[in-house]
């Protein structure tokens, strides 16, 4: 993703409590249970999901309302560990300059100060599929969810890859 857009998304986290969160919309595809686990998400990322869901709907107004789903739920890993946007920024910045680091710390203890950022970029979406599994979801939406961050190369055989990559187009557009 480019310099600029992490910067967009960045400055938009900080104002994240400038912004009403569109819960009717959430509550148009949500259960009540999934719409209890987004609502524990931490603003700007309830915010960045329903970003990720208005570029879908502008893409396919009849949008399936599985890939909805996914789209309004794919960051709910993040609620077990939230972060700051400081730390997100390190993230970013530490996988792009220092990649053997990134790579250690991704696999440390997400209750270690340091190594939390690194370990939620990397678990939350496993995390997130784990939280949503609990509720009346799909297991196409509990795939999108796990999948979300994986390289679509990986997946070009796979049932779900068409819908993995609008996931993917929209969430790094936002």
């Amino acid at each position: 993703m480019p310099a600029t857009r992490r910067l967009q998304q960045g400055v938009r986290a900080l104002l994240a409590f400038t912004t009403a969160v569109d819960y009717d919309l959430a509550a148009q595809y949500l259960s009540n249970e999934q719409l209890t686990r987004f609502q524990r998400m931490q603003r700007n990322e309830q915010l960045h999901s329903l970003n990720v869901l208005r570029a879908l709907l502008r893409r396919q107004p009849d949008l399936d309302h599985e890939l909805a789903i996914a789209a309004l739920l794919h960051d709910v890993g993040k609620s077990r560990y939230p972060l700051r946007v400081w730390q997100k920024t390190i993230t970013v910045l530490v996988r792009a300059f220092a990649p053997t680091w990134y790579n250690r710390w991704q696999h440390g203890d997400p209750e270690h100060g340091l190594h939390r950022p690194f370990v939620v970029a990397e678990k939350h979406p496993q995390w997130g599929a784990e939280l949503i599994s609990e509720t009346d979801a799909s297991e196409r939406v509990i795939w999108l969810i796990a999948h979300h961050a994986d390289s679509l190369d990986q997946w070009q055989q796979h049932p779900y890859h068409d819908d993995l990559a609008l996931l993917k187009w929209a969430d790094d557009r936002n």
